[in-house]
């Protein structure tokens, strides 16, 4: 799915902004996040240092915001016609904890490391934040594990994808 929308911002915003920008953009949302901008910079044919690094700080720049504030956020908008939205990410978020409820910050990080539907640095710090954890202490297990996440993406992306000609 995160390949299927980064490419359609490759082929809907490709050639009316810069390839940076769209990168960082689409590493900048959830679901997309960091893989999502790598997968973007490869079907760019950008060089993948700067697509791994501009990647990186889009998908890093959210999570301090997201630790800090998705409970006040989340309260503020229970009270709104979004308390169906806000329902449906604790639900979510609730239902993806285990690994995190089980090895606590060694949880978070697997869960943001390993890169698989539904994981990543978005639903680690919302899992986090919901579970009452340190942010201290989770934002730079968060920073490791997308820094995994992003080394494997970019070894499939542009190891082994771009060995094959793909």
């Amino acid at each position: 799915m995160a390949e299927t929308i980064a490419n359609w911002f490759v082929v809907n915003f490709e050639g009316t902004m810069a390839r940076e920008l769209i990168v960082f953009i689409v590493s900048l949302l959830p679901i997309l996040e960091l893989r999502g901008g790598i997968i973007a910079g490869f079907a760019m044919n950008m060089e993948w240092l700067p697509t791994f690094i501009i990647a990186y700080i889009g998908n890093i720049l959210p999570i301090p915001f997201i630790l800090l504030f998705i409970r006040y956020i989340f309260k503020l908008l229970k009270k709104t016609p979004l308390h169906g939205v806000v329902e449906w990410c604790e639900t979510r978020a609730e239902r993806k904890s285990d690994t995190i409820r089980k090895y606590a910050y060694w949880g978070v990080f697997l869960f943001v490391a390993i890169p698989l539907p539904g994981t990543g640095a978005w639903m680690g710090a919302l899992i986090s934040a919901l579970l009452n954890m340190d942010p201290k202490k989770t934002f730079p297990v968060i920073m490791l594990g997308v820094l995994t996440a992003g080394i494997i993406v970019s070894v499939l992306s542009f190891g082994v994808l771009g060995s094959l000609g793909i």
